[in-house]
This record gives C-alpha cells, structure tokens and sequence, in this order.
C-alpha cells in the first residue's frame, strides 16, 4: 500500500459503501485526483450489500432503486443497464412492482395507507369514524412540532397516528415517538400525509412520472438482477479498472493532521499490520462517533467531541428464513387467491412480537433465491441497539425466537423451514435523539476542515436514503472542484418532498 509515484493528489476515501464507492468514481472522472479507499469489512456495499446465503440472497434493509434526482438515475443505468426479466443478462436492472403492507390486527392494510372500501372495512365503522374525526381536530388545532410525536399527530390524527406510527416507530428507535425530535419526520414523512391519501384516492391519479407523486406512493422500482451489492460489486470492479485503489480489510484509526489540515491516515489490516497513507483529501463516510475521536494533531473543542461521541445509532438483525412454503396467502391481480404474497416486505404492527418488518426475497428479485420455484426466502428484521439483549442473543435462539413469530402471525408451520441465517448490522441507522440536538456545531467545526468532506449516512449523521448517500458524494466532489459550497454537500436529503423506506 504504497503513494503512486505521479504527479496526482491523492484522496483517502473511508469507507466502501454507496458514498465512499460514488465519490472514487466521480473523482476518477476527473481524473487528476488518485481514490484509495478503505474498507473495514471484507466486502463492499456497506448497508446496501447482499450476503448470498447457499445461493439465497439477502438485501440488508431492503434497496429500492428509485431517486427523484435524474442524475442519479442514469448513473445507475450507465453502471447497469435495464433489461427484462425474460432477456436478462448478467449484470442488469429489472423493473420490479413495488408494494408494502401494514399487518395489523392480523390483516393487511396497505402501506401507506389508502383511503379504500378495504382499509375502512378492516378498520370498523367505529374506528373509521374515529380516524376522521380525529383527522379533524389535528387540522383545526394543530400542535407545535417539538416531538415526533406532535409531527405525525400534525399529519394524520391522533387516532390514525396510534394505529399506524407509534408502536411500530418504537420498534425502530426504542424510543416513544414523544422522545424523539420532529427532524425524522421532516426527513422521512415529509409530504406525505392523510390529505395526500385522500386527495390521491378521490382524484385516482396515475403515476406518470417519478416527479409527480409523492416517493411513497410509486408503484415501481429498479433492482439489480442480484441484489443491490451486485451493483456495488460492479463500481468497484470499474474503479479499480479506472486505477483506483480499494483496501478491504483495513480500518482508519487515526486521522493525522497538520496545519489544520488532514495529511495522511493511519490504517489498520484484519492481521492487525499498521499503514500509513498520504493524502492531499480526505472523505469520510466513517461514523461521526468514530471520526472526530480518531483526530490525531488537532484539538477538538470538547462541546464537539462530548457531542459527536455521544451520537445515537440504531442496529439492526436480520434472519433469513428458508421455507418450502407459507400459510398465508396471496392475492392475484384478477383477485383470486395467490400461492404466495406478493409484498417487498411488510411492516409488522403487532405488539405481541419483536420482528418489525418482514422481507420477501423472491419478490425483490426472482433471482435472489437459489429454487424461486420451490422455495420462498424471507427476511425478517429487527431492531436494537448494541449491547442490548436482543443483540447478544445467539444466532440459534434469535432464528428459534423468529420462526415462532411467523409461526404466531400465523405466516408459517414450523415444519416449512429448511435453515435460517443471521445477519448483524452495527450503526444502521443514526438516530434523532440524545446529544443530536448538538450535531450543527459538530458540522460547523468539520466544515472549518479545508480539505476533509463528510458524505453519506454515518459520515452526516443523517438518515440517508442510497440515493441520498450517493449525492453526498457527488457535492462533496463538485466543491473540491469549486462546482459549488460547502452548503450544498450538507443540503442533500433536506427538500420537503422525499420520502422512502430504505
């Protein structure tokens, strides 16, 4: 792991995920700037990686490929084309029908929720009467938005709001919707809300565009044949064509400065070795928590530092579990009933289990399940926190504790499954709560760092969709080429109008 002896600065790119992989690659465009980048796990992808399991394929958090932002559509599409499923190639996108639901008082109700005969039949008159009028008093009598609470209450009732939002967002962030900031909401909600429901029933628009409705009520979405690390795979195969580096195996523990500025890293390998590296920029995608501790020749005020350690983060576990079938049904497109369900994945409601959401392999990708024909692959995710006691259990009890759960949802009999596995993500999600409320002083500190850019969603502390995570990328790369300010690289991901559920 040596400089190159050119005349190229270089850039320590940290982390292999969509921010990190976006930023090498934009920068190799250029042409005049050497991407090295360096990857703690042994493969790519981060968040957005696919773990193939006997030839089932896992998508850790569920990726669809949609943005609202045309360029990074084509990127997508340059990197791998769209194809159908019947001329598939081997590194394509298929177009795949979107469709989430909410279990519920162990029925399905649409995601989000429709104003339909269905959802109001499901519901009872009583409770149908309640959510409306409850929708009602919101509107007249709406509340100061300190909490996320008070955000979705805003949008769609209290009543609706305790239905539908507050115990599954408890799941997520083990906290009660009251302690958490109306920030999430203004990033992951935002234009969504009942009257958007109500008026896209009465008007029955069609989707005509990607631009035209709001991001949770597409009907489709591109996904790699694969997964979403094939694609990832592919960006960093063509950026080590491109003569990029890319080091898995290899975690930042310092970041050395001088005059203020970052001048070299120190890395570590898997076999414990100790490198040091040059670099002229540096982009970090590593957590916040992590990064500003790691600053070696630099005095980090202790109001930022205290706050930036303190950082709150969401983990995540999912279990895949192989059936040879399910219980539960489906519903074809004439009505009838389905031999499968044909969800992405479905948002669990019920208080009386942990699993918050359920994936459904097969219908991400017919190819991300070694028999489709024969077996059905399900992902069943959960929500903790390091350390915590679902996060310690063992592998075989936490497979043991999530195929008595489909098995009490009444999705499986125990005797349907063929093997489980287990997956454990550190710091999926940065969370909202606790020393956050400090984090614009964290920003402006690491904006005072000339040639350091913070991208992604550790590497923010935002909750970043993929697409998000990638523009972060490309705005850190216009301001080193002077595109534009350093406002544009923290302003991703903070419009009105974007939401969806990665």
């Amino acid at each position: 792991m040596q400089r190159q002896n050119d005349r190229k600065r270089v850039a320590i790119i940290v982390g292999a995920g969509p921010a990190g992989l976006t930023a090498a690659y934009e920068l190799l465009k250029h042409g005049d700037v050497h991407p090295v980048i360096l990857e703690a796990d042994e493969v790519v992808g981060g968040l957005s990686r696919t773990v193939d399991f006997n030839g089932n394929r896992m998508d850790i958090g569920g990726h669809r490929f949609f943005s609202r932002n045309d360029e990074v559509m084509r990127w997508w599409l340059d990197i791998m084309p769209l194809s159908t499923y019947e001329e598939c190639s081997e590194n394509a996108m298929l177009r795949r029908r979107r469709l989430s639901r909410i279990f519920f008082l162990r029925r399905f109700f649409d995601y989000p929720i429709k104003a339909s005969y269905s959802t109001f039949s499901k519901l009872g008159i009583l409770r149908t009467l309640s959510v409306v009028g409850s929708y009602i008093i919101a509107r007249i009598r709406r509340r100061d938005e300190l909490s996320l609470e008070d955000f979705y209450i805003n949008r769609f009732g209290k009543v609706l709001y305790r239905l539908f939002f507050e115990d599954y967002t408890q799941k997520v962030w083990g906290k009660h919707p009251s302690e958490l900031g109306a920030d999430w909401g203004s990033q992951r909600v935002k234009g969504l809300s009942l009257f958007t429901v109500l008026s896209n029933a009465l008007s029955q628009r069609r989707e005509k565009g990607c631009k035209e409705v709001e991001t949770s009520l597409i009907s489709s979405f591109l996904y790699p044949k694969f997964g979403p690390g094939q694609l990832w795979e592919r960006v960093a195969s063509l950026i080590k064509e491109k003569g990029g580096g890319l080091f898995l195996g290899y975690r930042v523990v310092k970041v050395n400065f001088s005059d203020g500025k970052p001048f070299s890293v120190t890395c570590r390998s898997s076999q414990g070795e100790e490198y040091v590296l040059a670099c002229d920029y540096l982009f970090s995608s590593m957590p916040l928590a992590e990064l500003l501790p790691s600053f070696n020749g630099l005095s980090v005020p202790s109001p930022v530092l205290d706050t930036a350690v303190a950082l709150p983060y969401r983990d995540f576990i999912t279990v895949g579990v192989l059936l040879d079938g399910m219980s539960v049904r489906g519903e074809a497109d004439d009505g009838n009933s389905a031999s499968r369900l044909p969800d992405n994945w479905i948002y669990i409601q019920e208080r009386d289990v942990k699993v918050g959401r359920i994936q459904l392999f097969n219908n991400w990708s017919p190819y991300m399940v070694a028999d489709n024909e024969n077996s059905v692959f399900l992902g069943l995710e959960y929500f903790c926190s390091e350390g915590d006691a679902l996060w310690t259990m063992s592998d075989a009890d936490i497979s043991a504790m999530a195929v008595d759960e489909l098995v009490r949802l009444g999705f499986i009999e125990s005797k349907s499954v063929i093997e489980t596995h287990v997956i454990r993500m550190k710091k999926a999600y940065p969370a909202y709560y606790g020393s956050y409320s400090g984090i614009e002083k964290v920003r402006a500190f690491l904006d005072g760092i000339e040639n350091l850019y913070c991208i992604g969603r550790n590497g923010q502390h935002r909750y970043n969709n993929m697409d998000h995570s990638m523009l972060s990328a490309m705005r850190a790369v216009d301001v080193l080429y002077g595109k534009c300010g350093r406002d544009a690289l923290w302003n991703v991901n903070t419009d009105a109008e974007y939401n969806e559920e990665n």
